[in-house]
Order: structure tokens, then C-alpha cells, then sequence
């Protein structure tokens, strides 16, 4: 087997960094729309438990559903490449930033709140000096929750066409080929804990001020 895993490695190089390539923009991408969409609504949903119960909920209801599941009900409406991949991704990525930006801001104590109003802070200051820096900690650690479900999620991006690792994957499945199984799990594994730790390293620069 350890053969076979060489040679394949050896022969199919330049693919796999192609797949590399595109199982890390897909998952990217994807994490880009779902912070664009989670954080806002997960400040939302911090205002009251009414807001927080109609943001969160409909995610919840399709978190549950399997990821290949919502790619088979969206082929039919987007066909099959990225769009769909990318829309079942971010259904899956789009509550652990939500839930986490709501538990930082609510965190947020509240005697800082009323230092910040007693010094004559608007609330847009507030929000922009004192609510979202002490936030961030939460934020990004919800962020990177997200990154590694999108990155071990986005083989399934290959059943629909939209490339990446998963081809190793789901070529190894229908070859009935362990090596390539093992390939392609060691890559997703690679590039989660690389990609963890780069996000680290930024959170770190940026959460200086802690």
C-alpha cells in the first residue's frame, strides 16, 4: 500500500496541489459568506432572546439536515459546481459563528457599558470602542470552528463537481483503493490543522490588546 500511495503521489503531484488549491478556496469563500452573514445576525440575536430565537433557529433546523443532503436538494435549483457546495457550507458554518458572536456580546460586562456612557460614549462608540473588542475573543473562536467543519465538509464538494480534495476521496471510494482513501484524509487533515494554525497566528496579532 505504502507503494502505491508513493507512486500515486509521485504521478499525480501537480493535481493534487490543483485540488489543494481549490478545496482551500471553496472553503475560504465560504467562510467569507458566513461571517459576512453570521456575525451581523449573532449581534442581532444578542439584542433580546426573541431576536436571538428568530435568527438562530432556522440555521439550528438546517444543521441537522446532512450536508450531502441539502447538496442533493440544491442541485436541482443551482445545478450542479461551487454555488450549491458553497451554499450547503455555509448552511453548516453559519451557527458556530452566529452562537459564538451572540455569547461575546452578551459577555460583554456591563459596568464597562456604563463607564463608557459616563465618560459620554454614544452608542455607536460603544459598540465600535467597547462592545465588538471585547466580543472579538468569541467571534474568532467561532470563526475558526467554522473554517475546520468547512474544510472537512468540502470533500463533499466533489461529488458535485466543484473539485478539491474530495476527488481523491470519492475516486478511492468507487476504485475500492485504501491508499488513495488514506491520500485524501491526510491532505483534509494537513490543511485543517494548517489552516488552524494560520488563523491562530492572526487571531493572536489582532487579540494583541488582550
Amino acid at each position: 500500500m505504502w507503494t502505491k500511495m508513493a507512486e500515486y503521489l509521485a504521478k499525480n503531484s501537480i493535481d493534487i496541489l490543483v485540488q489543494v488549491r481549490d478545496h482551500l478556496v471553496i472553503s475560504l469563500l465560504t467562510l467569507l459568506v458566513a461571517t459576512l452573514i453570521g456575525i451581523p445576525l449573532g449581534y442581532l440575536a444578542s439584542r433580546s432572546k426573541k431576536a436571538e430565537k428568530l435568527c438562530t433557529t432556522p440555521f439550528q433546523i438546517f444543521r441537522v439536515i446532512p450536508s450531502l443532503a441539502i447538496l442533493v436538494l440544491l442541485i436541482p435549483v443551482m445545478g450542479t459546481g461551487i454555488k450549491p457546495a458553497m451554499t450547503a457550507l455555509t448552511i453548516l458554518a453559519i451557527p458556530p459563528i452566529m452562537l459564538n458572536t451572540v455569547v461575546g456580546f452578551r459577555e460583554v460586562p456591563e459596568f464597562m457599558i456604563e463607564c463608557a456612557k459616563g465618560i459620554g460614549m454614544t452608542e455607536k462608540e460603544i459598540l465600535r470602542k467597547v462592545r465588538i473588542p471585547m466580543a472579538l475573543p468569541m467571534i474568532f473562536a467561532g470563526t475558526r470552528t467554522g473554517l475546520i467543519e468547512i474544510i472537512a465538509s468540502a470533500t463533499l464538494a466533489a461529488k458535485i463537481g466543484a473539485g478539491g480534495l474530495g476527488e481523491i476521496i470519492f475516486t478511492g471510494l468507487g476504485l475500492n483503493r485504501p491508499d488513495l482513501l488514506i491520500i485524501g484524509g491526510v491532505l483534509v487533515s494537513f490543511l485543517s490543522l494548517g489552516t488552524g494554525f494560520v488563523f491562530d497566528k492572526i487571531t493572536g496579532r489582532v487579540l494583541r490588546y488582550k
